[in-house]
């Protein structure tokens, strides 16, 4: 198996650095025969080829099996038309890496927000919505028609909305066969029907599966209130990707929580969280995020590719993470613990080293 890293902004290149000596270790103990290809994303693009994300990048990234991708600062960036591209959009439509998989759950330690406990999985719609950068095949969904009036066009399709409807209830068949659709149709009548429209088609195959609709703004009070309620939930891009940090943030953190961008052929590992600039180089990062979200592209290679030792290491990966986030004298600053980025990622190499020893005795 071959991928594609790019390290990205701020603190990319320490988190990326952390997750590779995961994923090589890993790669030893399971014998997965990775093979890594490296490429420049970002301000480090951006200097030298006056792009923050080439065509050239993309077209590497899709002849691999998958992608590591680490944090962009999109916010820093100059106007597109100097080169500012957002890299998380383009590798999401141009790679066609419609579903946003965003796991939350409670561990072990005390680091959740709630005192319910939560296991669900947030399937985003990634490609379209309401984000001008990816909802126009040439120009922008967001303009001035004048200096005081500004328009934001939002574009929902049946074929975006049917396939990750599909994703989610696939996915909810191997857990708790219930699915909430996320919607507002009783202000957004059209856009947001057409969603409902085409996951209650899907839901008609998938007579197993409890179908449950929630109008968004009940649902943020509900995952507050009770997010142990919930398995498998499913939205448009721009609430999922709202709903998703609040769920994240309920189990721990941003932190804590790992994602990947899946396709139908390719998927990319991107940790949930931002760049930090605030903290790059300081040692403070916490990797977890991306380690989880490297894991969780080794899963889907494994179940894609029938590759059994793939699942094993990703199932190694997150019982390490569990058990040295467990811990409070091994976590890191934003979790107040006193590790370092080095530090935390030596104790989950070491307890991956300890439980594929065990496995193996």
């Amino acid at each position: 198996m071959k991928i594609c890293v790019v390290e990205g902004d701020g603190i990319g290149p320490e988190i990326t650095a952390s997750t590779m000596a995961v994923m090589r270790i890993v790669d030893d103990l399971y014998k997965l025969g990775m093979e890594y290809e490296f490429d420049d994303i970002g301000f480090a693009s951006l200097k030298k080829h006056g792009t923050t994300l080439r065509d050239e990048t993309l077209d590497r990234a899709r002849k691999c099996d998958g992608i590591i991708l680490g944090p962009q600062s999109h916010l820093d960036y100059p106007p597109r038309d100097q080169g500012g591209v957002n890299v998380s959009a383009g590798f999401r439509v141009k790679l066609d890496l419609y579903a946003n998989v965003r796991p939350a759950r409670t561990r072990a330690g005390g680091l959740a927000k709630t005192d319910k406990h939560m296991d669900l999985v947030i399937m985003r719609e990634a490609t379209e919505g309401f984000y001008p950068d990816r909802n126009m095949v040439a120009g922008c969904g967001e303009f001035m028609p004048t200096e005081d009036i500004a328009l934001s066009v939002r574009k929902i399709t049946a074929h975006a909305s049917n396939r990750i409807a599909r994703r989610a209830f696939e996915l909810a068949q191997t857990r708790r066969k219930k699915v909430a659709a996320i919607h507002k149709a009783n202000n957004f009548i059209l856009s947001d029907g057409l969603f409902l429209r085409e996951v209650r088609k899907v839901a008609a195959e998938f007579p197993e599966v409890e179908l449950e609709e929630v109008i968004v703004d009940a649902m943020a009070a509900y995952l507050v209130r009770d997010p142990s309620r919930f398995d498998v939930i499913v939205a448009t891009n721009f609430h999922a990707d709202i709903l998703s940090d609040l769920a994240s943030e309920l189990s721990g953190g941003l932190g804590l929580a790992g994602a990947i961008n899946a396709g139908d052929n390719l998927a990319a590992a991107q940790a949930q969280h931002g760049s930090a600039p605030d903290i790059q180089g300081q040692n403070k990062a916490n990797p977890t995020s991306l380690i989880l979200s490297a894991g969780m592209l080794l899963k889907w290679l494994g179940d894609r590719h029938k590759r059994q030792n793939y699942c094993e290491a990703a199932a190694c990966i997150e019982k390490a993470i569990d058990a040295v986030l467990a811990d409070p004298s091994t976590r890191t600053p934003d979790l107040g613990g006193p590790l370092g980025t080095d530090a935390f990622t030596e104790c989950v190499l070491e307890k991956i080293k300890g439980m594929s020893s065990v496995a193996a005795a």
